[in-house]
């Protein structure tokens, strides 16, 4: 058997270094002849531990983490050369437990099952890994439209964009449409952490996405399909067109696809400006259209009359991503993960305060904990948890006595949180959730299209609120003020950026108020991250006099003669956290 050496490439990858290390590894098998294999991949889920390298041997698959090009020349001439892995750099294998095994054990790889395993750029190892396998099977087995959605509402599977809508009723209502013209749309802007995924599933196995496409297509009677990617993903969008430009060649895109006779389909990809508005069904198609992305009223729904007012079907990247593993296995294979009302896997994009970020895809049910503390490893610096956002920018946050409920769509909507796309941003106890609140809502008021007043300039006056809280500037009834605009803004919005966005306001209203009224009316942050409300002050029986902390006061308000305990003038101080930094003997506390 023939080494090979493969190489992480994804976005995540890259911005690591992982380009240079291919590069690095390439000039070392020339210059040294080696016989090994030099190949890519995709994000392999492991982020934490970028630039990843794989090396498969005789005796098995070895995943090396940290890897730079200092360490390229070490690994190559004991692994590949003399046979000896190099045990403190593997974070993962199929010989033995790696330091870092945790992070997949639990975890069940539907959506994600082939991102890290291929070349994202080679269709002959994507149908190694069963790739067209299910539109083969349909076709041969001469499996009809109906059949096929019938075998989508058996999986239960819900849209994984956000709204949780059962995908194979929305098939449904867009196959018994007898429009004789139908677009499908895969919907791949999303603007939230969640699109994390959206990109690394994309970049690492678009042929999946792709398949998932046509059997929709061919479920509703489709004739042509879009792409709707932001053009911020330069790398998805390349492997994108690589592969539709290889499945045109192989016949699963074109004219009477796999011989099913009447069944044509061409897809295209549409890159969107980045909107995060856009991310609403019918902003995108006014998008696609020429248009300014700005929600329409419904109904009309898409199915009866959406782009071009023809009957139109959109999912995102990670439902299309499963149909092909439901129809190819079967319903129940796939409804055998989650709960009674949430079937299958979700995959989350870990970031935040949390040990090990990257991409994860869990049964649904799963407890929000093992997630966090199981695959995540916990909190960073073994800080205590605080909240974690699920959801995107909008969100909630869901704090430390509800980690056990289950992920689901109803138990995580009965926090006041959402689904989503599968963002899940973790806080520690340094996170003032005020300012966390006033963070994802001044993201989604500038998203506002604007097309809805109490949208527009609700959130415009929320965010006004909630920054002059944090800079001490809080008064009594804001906190009134908030909760009745938050709840003015749901109602009368259109589309579902306005009727999410104030839901980090109100979970954290819910859950974190204490905070609330100690910004207004005790004029503290109690996690001591808000500036303009903390006091540095020197502790007298600590203070050596050094005379640094005065040297490095931007703002000269620190007085005192050299070994003589100093004094912090308050009303020149401008909270900068310089002195705090500099004090070597702990002479320095914030309140």
């Amino acid at each position: 058997m023939k080494k090979q050496i493969i190489v992480g490439l994804g976005s995540c990858g890259i911005a690591a270094g992982a380009a240079k290390v291919y590069t690095k590894i390439q000039e070392l098998i020339e210059v040294d002849n080696l016989a090994v294999e030099l190949k890519q991949t995709s994000c392999i889920g492991m982020c934490y531990k970028e630039p990843l390298v794989e090396i498969v041997d005789q005796n098995g698959s070895y995943l090396y983490g940290d890897i730079t090009e200092d360490k390229v020349a070490d690994l190559l001439y004991k692994h590949i050369e003399n046979g000896e892995p190099i045990k403190d750099l593997i974070v993962d294998s199929d010989l033995f437990e790696g330091s870092e095994s945790n992070y997949f054990k639990g975890q069940v790889k539907i959506a994600l099952r082939n991102c890290g395993f291929m070349d994202p750029e080679s269709i002959a190892e994507a149908e190694q890994r069963k790739a067209y396998a299910a539109i083969s099977l349909i076709a041969k087995s001469n499996i009809g439209p109906e059949e096929v959605i019938q075998t989508i509402i058996d999986s239960g599977i819900r849209g994984r964009g956000g709204g949780g809508f059962p995908t194979g009723l929305k098939w449904r209502f867009a196959n018994r449409n007898n429009n004789e013209i139908k677009y499908i749309i895969c919907n791949a802007d999303e603007g939230d952490p969640g699109a994390f995924m959206d990109r690394s599933l994309l970049e690492g196995d678009p042929h999946a996405v792709l398949e998932g496409m046509i059997i929709g297509a061919y479920a509703i009677k489709a004739t042509s399909g879009i792409i709707y990617c932001r053009a911020e993903y330069p790398l998805a969008i390349k492997r994108l067109n690589i592969a539709i430009a290889q499945a045109r060649e192989k016949g699963y895109l074109g004219k009477d696809i796999m011989g099913i006779e009447g069944f044509s389909l061409d897809i295209v990809v549409k890159e969107g400006a980045g909107a995060f508005v856009c991310g609403e069904e019918t902003a995108l198609i006014a998008s696609v259209e020429g248009e300014r992305g700005m929600p329409r009223k419904r109904p009309p729904f898409p199915a009866e009359s959406g782009l071009w007012q023809k009957p139109t079907n959109i999912n995102n990247v990670e439902t299309f991503a499963n149909i092909p593993y439901i129809v190819l296995n079967g319903a129940k294979a796939y409804n055998k993960y989650g709960t009674e009302k949430s079937k299958g896997t979700k995959v989350f994009a870990l970031t935040g305060k949390i040990k090990h970020g990257g991409l994860v895809e869990v049964p649904m049910g799963l407890s929000i904990r093992k997630v966090i503390f199981g695959l995540g490893g916990g909190i960073q610096d073994d800080k205590k948890f605080k909240a974690v956002q699920l959801g995107g920018p909008s969100g909630g946050c869901i704090p430390e006595h509800l980690l056990d409920i289950p992920i689901d769509y109803d138990s995580v909507n009965s926090t006041g949180a959402i689904m989503g796309s599968g963002g899940m941003v973790v806080m520690d106890e340094t996170t003032c959730m005020v300012d966390m609140a006033r963070f994802f809502l001044a993201f989604t008021q500038d998203e506002s299209c604007g097309k809805c007043t109490f949208c527009r300039v609700g959130t415009k006056r929320m965010l006004e609120i909630l920054t002059r809280i944090t800079e001490g500037k809080g008064k009594d009834g804001d906190i009134e003020l908030l909760e009745d605009l938050a709840y003015k803004i749901k109602d009368a919005s259109l589309c579902g950026l306005g009727q999410t966005a104030p839901n980090p306001v109100l979970t954290t209203l819910k859950y974190f108020r204490n905070e609330y009224e100690a910004h207004i009316y005790d004029k503290k942050c109690p996690a001591k991250n808000c500036k303009a409300l903390l006091t540095y002050e020197i502790i007298a029986d600590a203070c050596t006099g050094c005379t640094v902390c005065a040297v490095k006061c931007p703002t000269h308000t620190i007085v005192g003669q050299r070994k003589e305990v100093h004094f912090i003038k308050q009303e020149g101080c401008i909270q900068c956290g310089e002195c705090y930094s500099r004090c070597n003997f702990n002479a320095i506390r914030i309140y």
